[in-house]
């Protein structure tokens, strides 16, 4: 046999080789899956009953109000914090107001009746208006929820007692005023976890 003919015999042996390699990847079995996965975001959902915690009308100085309203954890999610931000309107109804009504109003929050009336915190509308949330949290809610805060599906009475102080001065500016109060609680989840 010439060169050429074994030239050519080893071009075909090779070319038969690779496409029987070829044809053999092929040949194997396989299979496939599919999963189908969710990402479903829990909730949050603070509510506060009753909506309206205090309308009383002829305070004097001296006069106190007891109120107790519920916070409850309609959500899926653990409420961690809960932030307090307070402001207020003053109808001075003569126009001689020289202070802030505000400033006479005191707000003592209690341990809810189930446990004590002892005194968590402390302060005045104006001071509380002026606080930051976290600083609410942290004199007022943390006291009463704790590390665990207010669970999913849980609810937390809390008292709170206003006062209208009597600093034994003159303080006929607030005759006939009114003090509109509002209070806006949020809440915050705490830190993702490991599921």
């Amino acid at each position: 046999m010439g060169i050429k003919k074994q030239m050519g015999m080893g071009i075909m042996s090779a070319a038969l080789g690779l496409s029987l390699i070829g044809g053999g990847t092929y040949a194997y079995f396989s299979d496939s899956e599919q999963t189908q996965n969710t990402f479903a975001a829990g909730t949050l959902d603070l509510s506060v009953d009753p909506t309206t915690i205090v309308d009383v009308d002829e305070l004097a100085p001296g006069d106190e109000i007891v109120r107790d309203f519920e916070l409850q954890n309609g959500g899926t999610m653990d409420i961690r914090k809960v932030y307090l931000e307070t402001d207020y309107m003053v109808n001075d109804a003569n126009g001689d107001n020289t202070g802030d009504f505000g400033e006479h109003i005191q707000v003592q929050f209690l341990y809810n009746a189930d446990k004590t009336d002892e005194v968590v915190f402390e302060t005045t509308l104006a001071d509380l208006k002026d606080m930051s949330p976290e600083a609410v949290n942290e004199s007022i809610f943390y006291p009463e929820f704790g590390e665990q805060g207010l669970e999913s599906g849980s609810r937390d009475d809390l008292v709170v007692k206003f006062k209208f102080i009597d600093n034994g001065e003159d303080q006929n500016q607030f005759q006939g005023d009114s003090l509109q109060l509002n209070w806006t609680f949020n809440a915050e989840q705490g830190e993702g976890e490991e599921k």
